[in-house]
């Protein structure tokens, strides 16, 4: 009688391979549901940088510089400057100049006129001398021409006067012609003693 073990049946075989198969599948998804999921990875471009709008550089004033001067005249000074620089590009102030009337920290703005007094009252007169006949200017009907006279104005601040004079009637006092744009401090402290509010 042999003692070797019956040989598997066909269809035992057949099982045992079904088992084989379905544990090596199943570690294969089990491998695969374990394996961590990629992460994507975003780069953005960096954002554009605006580049600053660059601001308008105002341009050179024109003034008129009369009186007292060396070299009296149509000047062309960088924006912001101040009488004194006006005076300075005339060639500097004579000596018979009067400077007390004058406001050399006074900032200029394009058309204005920048007007030095002779230290005599002659000078004042003769140059500040209305068709009347006084000494000042009558800044309430005075034309273009008599307001241009005056120091530190110029054309475009004496058709202001006129334009606020015709828009708003008359001025009585030094705080109305202070309303008037191009007018300021310095402007009104040099008109002291040279206008008239009469009518």
């Amino acid at each position: 009688m042999s003692d070797l073990p019956p040989e598997p049946s066909p269809r035992m075989t057949i099982a045992a391979f079904l088992i084989v198969a379905a544990a090596i599948i199943g570690g294969l998804v089990l491998l695969l549901a374990t394996r961590p999921t990629p992460v994507a990875i975003t780069i953005n471009p960096p954002l554009p940088t605006r580049t600053p709008e660059a601001t308008a550089t105002p341009g050179p004033i024109t003034v008129y510089v009369t009186g007292e001067v060396a070299q009296p005249g149509v000047i062309t000074l960088p924006y912001g400057s101040r009488v004194e620089a006006a005076l300075a590009a005339a060639g500097g102030t004579t000596e018979n100049a009067d400077l007390e009337r004058v406001n050399l920290a006074g900032i200029l703005r394009d058309g204005d006129q920048v007007h030095v007094a002779a230290r005599t009252s002659q000078e004042s007169e003769s140059v500040l001398a209305t068709p009347s006949g006084g000494g000042v200017v009558f800044v309430n009907r005075a034309a273009l021409e008599e307001l241009m006279t005056l120091p530190g104005i110029g054309q475009t601040t004496a058709q202001a006067i006129i334009a606020y004079r015709e828009a708003n009637g008359p001025f009585s006092s030094m705080e109305d012609l202070d309303q008037v744009e191009g007018i300021g401090p310095g402007t009104l402290a040099n008109l002291e003693g040279l206008i008239s509010f009469e009518p």
